[in-house]
C-alpha cells in the first residue's frame, strides 16, 4: 500500500510532499469527526455516532466508559470519558453519572465502552451495568438511547439489538 503524501508550504518555492504517519491521519479523521459532534450538532444516525465512537475508542488499551450527553433534540452537548479502568474493566457508578447529566442539564445519553480484547459482544457485567443505568436515570427523566461496544474494528449496538 502507498502511503498517503501531505503537502507543505516552503516559503517562496512549490509545495513539497512527504508521507503522512498513520497517527497523523488518525489524527485528522478526529479533527473532523469531532467537528461534527461539536456542541449543538444532533445526532441523525447511529452510524455518525458508531464512527465518532470507534475513532475515540477502538484503539485504547484500557478500558474506559464513554457517555454522549445530549439536550432534548438529541444535539450533543458534550461527550466525555467519564470513567477508566484497566485491561478487561471499569467501574462505572450510577450515582456519578446521574449526578454529571444533571449538572449538564442533559435529557438523553449514549453509553459507550471499549474492550481492548478486541471482542464488541457484551457480557453479563455489561448488561446489568445498563439496566442499572436505564433505571437510575430514568429516575431523573433522563433516557438512555443506546450503549456501544467497540472492540477494535468489532462494535454492538445495545438498541439496534433489542437490548434497551
Amino acid at each position: 500500500m502507498t502511503q498517503p503524501f501531505q503537502a507543505h508550504e516552503t516559503p517562496g518555492l512549490f509545495q513539497v510532499l512527504r508521507p503522512v504517519s498513520t497517527e497523523e491521519i488518525l489524527a485528522m479523521a478526529r479533527k473532523l469527526i469531532q467537528r461534527r459532534f461539536a456542541r449543538g450538532k444532533a445526532l441523525t444516525t447511529p452510524a455518525l455516532t458508531r464512527e465518532f465512537l470507534m475513532l475515540e475508542l477502538a484503539l485504547l488499551e484500557r478500558e474506559v466508559f464513554y457517555c454522549l450527553f445530549l439536550d432534548n433534540r438529541h444535539r450533543v452537548i458534550t461527550a466525555e470519558c467519564c470513567f477508566q479502568g484497566t485491561i478487561d474493566g471499569a467501574m462505572v457508578y450510577p450515582r456519578e453519572l446521574v449526578k454529571r447529566a444533571l449538572a449538564l442539564n442533559a435529557k438523553a445519553l449514549i453509553l459507550a465502552h471499549n474492550h481492548p480484547s478486541g471482542l464488541a459482544e457484551p457480557s453479563q457485567a455489561d448488561r446489568a451495568i445498563t439496566r442499572r443505568l436505564i433505571e437510575a436515570l430514568g429516575l431523573v427523566e433522563v433516557k438512555v438511547l443506546d450503549h456501544f461496544i467497540i472492540g477494535g474494528a468489532e462494535q454492538f449496538s445495545f438498541a439496534e439489538h433489542g437490548l434497551l
